[in-house]
């Protein structure tokens, strides 16, 4: 998928000289109005948008991205929604990346055809599942053939290099490095040992490699893109919009300085 919009946003990043900024909201915390007014603040700067589907469930996540998660749910927000903000978002940004997040039982709840149906029809750029393991991707891979939807593979610390080679056999766009084990927004990357993990993956692979979790301000981003193709940042622009929610144009307006230095950190 080398013409994807994913690779192309690298490629962007790459001619100048910095490594790509990734960000992650919950799609429709915590109106669907608000969720979309968000991206828009987030895409002046962001590189690629990460979207998350709001989960009653969400197993890597930490409590900042559960509860804006539960605001979602508790606003009704449904698939469909989540369909409607991507697409009213791509009519304005039509060449930002927008890769939707979520878990496979949710998926094949609404039917794997349908779903991929609907990503292509909505301008989806990629997918990131969590929970589906290579042993169990036929399906999905099988949908996604020919819809130049990148299928980004998650890496963690411990994935050795026998799994590492059957995760790289269908993934594309490019590679989420878990660089902390466990949930969302808790401790920081331990830089020299993430920076050995990304050798050896590039070892194997020509994929950019972009470590999230752990990455919580401008400080981090610089830190995290002197070693790697990029940085995705979640938990902390999510913590601005709980802290904001009675002002929204507060809440804008300070998501927007925050994405704003984010991005320059990335000019290392």
């Amino acid at each position: 998928m080398s013409n994807s919009l994913i690779n192309q946003a690298f490629k962007i990043a790459n001619n100048e000289n910095r490594p790509a900024l990734l960000t992650y909201t919950v799609a429709g915390d915590n109106t669907k109005k608000k969720s979309l007014d968000i991206l828009k603040s987030i895409s002046k700067y962001a590189d690629i948008c990460e979207l998350g589907f709001p989960h009653n469930a969400p197993i890597a996540d930490g409590n900042q991205i559960q509860t804006s998660a539960y605001r979602a749910i508790k606003n009704g927000i449904k698939i469909n929604d989540v369909f409607s903000i991507v697409s009213k978002f791509k009519k304005i940004k039509k060449k930002t990346p927008i890769i939707l997040m979520g878990y496979y039982n949710m998926i094949l709840h609404y039917g794997v055809k349908n779903f991929v149906t609907n990503c292509v029809k909505n301008g989806v750029d990629g997918l990131i599942v969590v929970d589906l393991q290579p042993e169990e991707d036929e399906e999905l891979i099988e949908n996604l053939k020919n819809s130049n939807i990148d299928l980004i593979r998650l890496i963690t610390p411990t994935t050795n290099e026998e799994r590492l080679k059957l995760i790289l056999q269908n993934a594309s766009g490019f590679l989420y490095f878990v660089s902390v084990t466990g949930i969302t927004g808790q401790k920081s990357a331990n830089l020299i040992e993430l920076e050995k993990s990304i050798r050896k993956i590039k070892n194997f692979t020509d994929l950019p490699v972009v470590p999230g979790f752990g990455i919580k301000n401008a400080t981090d981003v610089k830190n995290i893109c002197k070693i790697s193709d990029g940085a995705v940042v979640g938990s902390s622009i999510i913590k601005i919009i709980e802290d904001n929610l009675a002002d929204k144009k507060e809440m804008i307006r300070k998501i927007d300085l925050f994405t704003k230095d984010l991005k320059e950190a990335t000019n290392i």
